[in-house]
């Protein structure tokens, strides 16, 4: 029994040894400063360990610490930013507790300039833009934005890029420098109202103070629709085949959705045409047709 625990403890120890060897093996060496087996894994739990925490304390900032900030685009450039401060700095904490000096890395870090000069000159552009972004602010989380052929609202600025979910819930990823080097329309910069303008036609033996009334009432009505600014009537010109006209809106609701709000007040505008009797004409072309009394000369 005994000469069986001193071969398990005998076998013990080999496979301690064995294991440290392992884990000891220097991967390379850089100025003194040796990368093994067991740094790498050190690194790898460190950093899982260090990007857990950031996300708790980045969430904890958004809605314990920072929830006074009643503006959210505010609320999350700060935690933004605040988040990649303690990302570099627990790194730096990381690499300096691992036996790395950084001045032993100066050859790296003249590679990756070298590799951002030649080949990361987009993913350079992009995070330099998110920093612009953040300090900045053109855009903020929550705005309602439309860059190139995408319209949607602001839900997330990072380092690298902009996600803008669509009136159709798609997701996009927008890259960041194309909100610094392009045109970007942003329907609420300094606050959440959007106007719109709806055409609207009638024939021309309506009069037109009777139509204003009429469709000023039922925007007035529309719960989607903001009192101040309050909606407006425009006469627009004399169309070949009707008045037009063109119905001005605010709204702060219906922000994602403006087909939407068109279409119920275009419901409601034809219900009240057909109650009151106003016509809505339709492209009409009038046919004069000229006789000649005279009989042709060879008839």
């Amino acid at each position: 029994m005994i000469f069986n625990l001193m071969n398990l403890s005998t076998t013990m120890t080999d496979i301690w040894t064995k294991l440290q060897e392992i884990m000891n093996f220097v991967i390379f060496d850089v100025k003194g400063s040796t990368f093994t087996l067991l740094t790498l894994l050190y690194l790898i739990v460190a950093s899982t360990v260090l990007i857990f925490l950031v996300r708790r304390i980045s969430k904890l900032l958004d809605s314990r610490l920072l929830v006074r900030i009643s503006e959210r685009g505010t609320r999350a450039a700060i935690v933004t930013i605040i988040r990649y401060l303690i990302l570099f700095l627990g790194f730096l904490l990381i690499f300096k507790s691992a036996g790395f000096e950084l001045g032993t890395f100066s050859w790296l870090l003249g590679a990756l300039g070298v590799g951002i000069g030649f080949g990361l000159q987009n993913i350079t552009n992009n995070f330099l833009s998110g920093i612009i972004i953040l300090f900045e602010r053109p855009i903020k989380v929550g705005d309602r934005i439309q860059v190139g052929d995408i319209s949607g609202d602001v839900v997330e600025i990072s380092m690298r890029a902009t996600t803008v979910v669509t009136n159709d819930n798609i997701s996009v990823i927008v890259p960041n420098s194309q909100f610094i080097n392009g045109n970007v329309i942003n329907w609420s910069h300094s606050d959440r109202l959007v106007r719109f303008r709806y055409p609207v036609g009638v024939a021309y033996k309506e009069k037109p103070e009777r139509v204003k009334e009429i469709v000023l009432n039922v925007a007035r009505n529309h719960p989607g629709v903001l009192s101040k600014p309050a909606p407006d009537f425009w006469f627009v010109e004399y169309g070949d085949s009707a008045l037009k006209f063109e119905l001005i809106v605010w709204t702060s609701t219906y922000i994602q959705r403006p087909t939407v709000l068109k279409s119920e007040l275009y419901y409601a505008i034809f219900n009240e045409f057909n109650a009151n009797g106003i016509e809505v004409p339709f492209p009409q072309r009038d046919l004069h047709i000229r006789t000649n009394s005279s009989r042709h000369p060879f008839s």
